[in-house]
């Protein structure tokens, strides 16, 4: 695969489940991941991620991670602004 591609939540478990088979059939850790595409890094890290999760599972936990950026970000506006009225506010004292 080409570097840095971004894979969805069904095509990780996909490919964790097609590792699994080739481990299962007894090869090697380094084999699988080559046989999937991905480095035996990326394997490891997708593992701990999305390990023992269900599609539906997974898409949610995306979906669930992306309500919770936009909604930092949305408090960290809301901190400036506070803090831009607290300071207007104690200038104009």
């Amino acid at each position: 695969m080409a570097r840095g591609k971004k894979f969805s939540a069904e095509q990780i478990i996909g490919k964790l489940r097609e590792a699994e088979v080739e481990l299962s059939r007894g090869k090697k850790v380094p084999e699988a991941c080559r046989k999937i595409g991905v480095t035996e890094q990326t394997y490891y890290r997708w593992k701990k991620e999305y390990g023992g999760l269900r599609i539906d599972q997974a898409k949610r936990l995306k979906d669930l991670e992306k309500e919770n950026a936009r909604l930092k970000r949305l408090l960290a506006d809301a901190e400036l602004d506070k803090a831009i009225l607290r300071e207007a506010a104690s200038g104009s004292l």
